[in-house]
């Protein structure tokens, strides 16, 4: 399990803003990462994605400041960081990186009509930083549902969900899907969320068999949206679909990938075929979670996690050796399937994994990890999770 519960991380949210700020908070709210199981990349080609809310949140503690100034004051108790930013700072002008995702959704909730002066935040998560679970979507998120308690005025949710993907793009330069955000806003308890990133409709998909559990495995080594790779293969998915003549790739078929093969490189024809035959995974994906097949499932999952590494090159050693690792150990050691998750580079895998096998499972997969590569991988079972709410109000 992540390794504290949500009541505790408030009381240390809350005990972080009252050491920094001299005073207690006035409003708490928390908002969850995410893992996708399947959808790896389908988002921005609007294409279907199934992931899940996850227990690890970010909890924000925060109050208006003394003097009322238009300005932010952040405290990162994760990073020992504070940031000071005017309301009109420009996007990326902060002094701490981490503060425009912040930045970004203030300003965005004071275009949304929602009024509020002077801030002071303290920011506490326990979602992995780099690890592919939407720290930054989670932080966005929390700060947005706390100003929605500042100034009595809600949001709708897929507003909401909007709002901090557009903080993303524009204060941080990540050209995001919506799934990240989407999943922290509208997340239920013991669901799945199988989402149309075109049409923002969505479907829960229960997930409440106490005999499966995911894991989630970090392999600890890091990687950067923003460094550029995620931009590039958005450009090339992009290029894809105009050279295919469809809007976007969610709507080329493989029998039109087949005709143009020969119009298309070798790279944008493997970036289409992972993305049309990602979103036929995902959506199978779902009907097995109905039907508890795991089966079949596993097989859809590994077939995404060989698409991922191999159409779509976003995999790296580490993860590749986690799956097969995942693999080697397979149903009857308890793990149903694995495939990497997020965007790649590094991160993380997750598992779908028998739970009375969840002991001899991260057991095993820590000892074989650690003696191939060296590094230790940091491991948490967690069930579907709350999306977004305020904890504590004034």
């Amino acid at each position: 399990m992540p390794p504290i519960s949500l009541a505790d991380q408030a009381r240390r949210a809350r005990s972080a803003f009252e050491d920094h700020f001299g005073r207690p908070p006035k409003w708490l709210a928390a908002a969850p990462g995410r893992v996708s199981l399947l959808g790896g990349h389908t988002d921005y080609n609007d294409g279907y994605v199934l992931p899940m809310a996850i227990e690890c949140y970010t909890v924000v503690a925060g109050d208006l400041s003394a003097d009322d100034l238009p300005q932010l004051q952040a405290y990162s108790a994760a990073l020992d960081q504070t940031a000071t930013m005017a309301y009109d700072a420009p996007p990326g002008d902060g002094e701490a990186n981490w503060c425009n995702y912040v930045l970004g959704v203030l300003a965005g909730c004071h275009a949304a009509g929602q009024e509020f002066g002077g801030l002071d935040l303290a920011i506490d998560s326990t979602v992995p930083v780099g690890g592919g679970l939407s720290s930054s979507a989670a932080l966005e998120v929390a700060v947005a549902t706390l100003v929605e308690a500042i100034s009595g005025r809600s949001l709708d949710p897929k507003q909401k969900a909007l709002l901090c993907q557009q903080a993303e793009h524009d204060y941080a330069g990540v050209p995001c899907g919506i799934m990240d955000q989407f999943t922290s806003v509208l997340g239920q308890k013991d669901h799945l969320m199988l989402l149309d990133c075109r049409s923002q409709e969505f479907e829960l998909v229960a997930l409440d068999d106490p005999t499966v559990s995911m894991l989630i495995v970090n392999s600890n080594v890091s990687h950067e949206l923003s460094s550029g790779e995620y931009s590039v293969r958005r450009q090339q998915c992009e290029k894809a679909a105009r050279l295919l003549g469809v809007a976007s790739l969610r709507d080329a078929t493989q029998e039109q990938l087949n005709d143009a093969s020969g119009s298309l490189d070798s790279v944008l024809l493997k970036r289409a075929r992972h993305v049309i035959s990602e979103n036929q995974r995902t959506y199978d994906a779902a009907a097995a979670f109905r039907e508890n097949d795991w089966s079949r499932l596993g097989e859809l999952m590994h077939a995404s996690h060989a698409s991922l590494r191999d159409d779509f090159e976003v995999s790296c050693d580490e993860l590749d050796l986690l799956v097969e690792i995942a693999q080697q150990i397979g149903s009857d050691g308890g793990i149903i399937g694995a495939q990497m998750t997020g965007g790649g580079f590094g991160g993380c895998t997750v598992s779908v994994v028998h739970t009375d096998a969840l002991t001899d499972v991260v057991t095993s997969v820590g000892n074989q990890y650690r003696k191939r590569t060296g590094i230790e991988a940091s491991i948490f079972a967690t069930r579907p999770a709350r999306g977004a709410h305020v904890l504590e109000m004034a």
